[in-house]
């Protein structure tokens, strides 16, 4: 079946994203779609959700607003206008933390947010984000803390000892500016302890590039590197965002000289190979993007993948998306063999987390406790789960 025939099992307004927010939008389809029935309240409210307006706006201005109301004009126009002066603040803010991370010579890299709108858009508004991600080597992980409260950053939960005894699994940590409200994820690691992921720190480390944004340049993750990450975490996410699928599609449109064979082998070497595969194959999917020529034999080889990419791009196209439907522990998506899943679920039921915390508040003598009373917390988390499905 050909993409577009694929992509008419979805709504018009997904199928319109797909045409318009891919590398190279189809403005002529879209130009015929939007002659159709339209609802343009429910094209503005997926794109949001799939965090692809600007590339929508962006497209809709080529096409001169044809057939677009002017009531919905002006609220994508209100956004650009908003998102522009946003994507700068936020920018700001990310150089301001440069400059007191090099200054304290604390090493540091940013990824996502800001530099990756950059890196693969071009602009720092050509992108949504809503916070920026920061990766900073597991023994500074203190001094940055202290860094960003000098910056006037907060917390986000709790104080040390209880995010490194609830949160330390996860291996990264929230704060917030209550001046602006700006957040920023403090990460060691590209992932929790349970899973594997395709891009280990040291391997960032070792092959950095930047990303000039205003007077500063911004040490980032980017070629081999930045495949392997966005490949890691659309699939640790379970790709429900149409946003991290065109990321990727971006990166394989930009940067046709990867060595894509040498990519797949490296997060082959790190248990997870089919998480690139399957980028690619979402993106071939939704984005008609070509997968690299390397990866298609290996691709049609896959029956895991294309299983994955059926159910995967099925629950994307659902509308309204449901996030209370949206299945849990979707990172294990991560784990190509069974014996991953099984040791990343032992590990989780013997890690304490804040969910322990919240059902039992002990003081902090006892928090060791938690290991203990944690299996049976889940034991009945799980019998009661099973009591509600029989039930419906």
């Amino acid at each position: 079946m050909s993409v577009s025939a694929k992509r008419s099992a979805g709504s018009v307004e997904f199928d319109l994203l797909c045409l318009i927010a891919c590398p190279n939008p189809a403005l002529g389809q879209a130009r015929q779609m939007l002659c159709g029935a339209v609802d343009f309240l429910e094209l503005f409210r997926l794109a949001q959700y799939h965090g692809v307006r600007p590339q929508l706006i962006e497209s809709l201005h080529k096409m001169a607003w044809e057939t677009v109301p002017v009531s919905a004009r002006t609220s994508f126009e209100n956004f650009r206008r908003y998102h522009g002066a946003h994507a700068l603040f936020v920018s700001e803010q990310l150089c301001r933390l440069a400059a007191k991370f090099s200054e304290a010579g604390l090493r540091f890299a940013a990824f996502k947010g800001p530099t990756l709108a950059k890196a693969l858009y071009g602009d720092v508004s050509c992108r949504e984000y809503v916070d920026l991600d920061v990766i900073v080597p597991e023994q500074q992980v203190d001094e940055a803390e202290r860094l960003l409260g000098s910056l006037g950053y907060c917390a986000a939960a709790g104080d040390r000892s209880y995010r490194h005894a609830f949160l330390g699994y996860l291996r990264q940590y929230a704060f917030v500016h209550p001046g602006n409200g700006v957040a920023i994820d403090l990460h060691w690691n590209f992932t929790g302890i349970h899973v594997p992921f395709p891009l280990t720190p040291a391997e960032a480390w070792r092959d950095l590039g930047s990303v000039s944004i205003g007077n500063h340049a911004i040490p980032t993750v980017a070629g081999e590197n930045l495949a392997l990450l966005l490949a890691g975490h659309g699939t640790k996410e379970a790709w429900r965002c149409l946003g991290w699928v065109c990321d990727f599609s971006m990166l394989i449109d930009r940067h046709p000289d990867l060595d894509w064979r040498r990519i797949h082998e490296r997060a082959k070497a790190r248990r997870c190979g089919d998480a690139v595969l399957l980028a690619c194959a979402m993106s071939q999917e939704l984005l008609g993007t070509p997968v690299p020529r390397a990866l298609l034999g290996l691709l049609e080889k896959s029956g895991r993948v294309h299983a994955l990419v059926e159910r995967l791009t099925r629950d994307l196209r659902k509308s309204p998306p449901d996030p209370a439907g949206q299945e849990n522990f979707s990172d294990f998506h991560l784990c190509e063999r069974r014996i991953d899943k099984l040791l990343g679920a032992i590990r989780l039921a013997l890690t304490r987390t804040s969910g322990d915390y919240d059902m039992m508040k002990l003081p902090p003598a006892l928090w060791s406790i938690y290991y203990a009373t944690r299996p049976f917390r889940l034991g009945a988390k799980a019998l009661a789960n099973l009591a509600l499905r029989a039930t419906n």
